[in-house]
């Protein structure tokens, strides 16, 4: 299904197991008297996948599996399915009159890769340093992930920062130099250090590493609103600083083999409230160059 490409479903409580189509459960349609205010969707509800909704018309609360998921003045909002996703969500929406709609999706499964790294699983430093510099770095990612700012890019077609040939998939199991570690949290594209990195989307930059991070070398976050973040791992160069508002297809900085890197690249990631996303589903094929 194409990213721009409107599902009208009807509101039920489906239940698990009902027929599907496009990952979204299908249940039996009510009677031709009911009174039905339809969701609309757009995208692939897949591990790794992001899709797009349209509230029905009065809604004024919404929640993911119980959780509150943020909705736009205009009813529009986005979910994201990590790789780990389970095979169904829940959205529900409160009604301005109190009535609550809901709607049950089923969530594709995926399959996926093992690859093994020539790099130190440490990137090159013994236990004790990595230690010791790593709870400060995965402070400021976090503190960065929780930064709320007005960026809009979520609503906005992504494009991919860098074109090249891809060297790296998402969700992939990592073997480095022979010990296991977590699976792979973006795609990586290899480009010869100093190339441009675009923004996908609109955003506002909320961590800016000017000294490199242990695994991440220089790295660069963009908010892109509604809880949707990017990153951009083993920068040279970073052209833009915290709280900068940036627009789609504007230069930020520039790829290299800083951190834990075989060589120069970018590795992009997506999140999406703590959901890790593939870049893949969101933007589609890394263009040649």
């Amino acid at each position: 299904m194409t990213p721009g490409w409107a599902l009208v479903l009807l509101l039920s409580a489906a239940p698990v197991g009902a027929a599907t189509r496009d990952g979204i459960v299908q249940d039996a349609l009510p009677p031709a008297s009911s009174a039905v205010t339809p969701f609309r969707w757009s995208g692939d509800a897949i591990q790794g996948g992001l899709i797009r909704g349209q509230a029905p018309d009065g809604a004024v609360l919404a929640t993911l599996d119980g959780k509150p998921l943020p909705i736009a003045a205009d009813g529009s909002f986005i979910i994201g399915f990590d790789r780990d996703a389970g095979p169904t969500a829940q959205v529900e929406v409160t009604m301005a009159d109190g009535r609550t709609l809901s709607q049950t999706l089923a969530v594709r499964p995926r399959d996926w890769r093992i690859e093994r790294v020539d790099a130190p699983y440490r990137a090159g430093k013994t236990d004790a340093e990595f230690a010791a510099a790593r709870p400060a770095e995965l402070a400021q990612i976090v503190a960065a992930r929780e930064a709320a700012t007005d960026a809009t890019g979520w609503q906005q077609r992504f494009r991919w920062p860098v074109a090249g040939r891809q060297s790296g998939w998402f969700g992939s199991q990592r073997v480095y130099q022979g010990k296991p570690g977590g699976y792979h949290s973006g795609a990586d594209v290899a480009v010869p250090t100093g190339t441009a990195i675009v923004a996908p989307a609109d955003g506002v930059v909320i961590l800016a590493a000017q000294t490199p991070f242990t695994l991440e070398g220089h790295l660069l976050m963009l908010d892109h609103g509604m809880g949707l973040n990017s990153a951009f791992l083993h920068l040279s160069q970073i052209d833009v600083a915290p709280g900068d508002h940036v627009r789609q297809g504007q230069v930020i900085g520039r790829s290299g083999a800083t951190g834990r890197a075989t060589g120069p690249h970018l590795h992009w990631s997506l999140q999406w409230r703590g959901a890790k996303l593939d870049p893949l589903l969101v933007a589609g094929p890394v263009p040649a160059r």
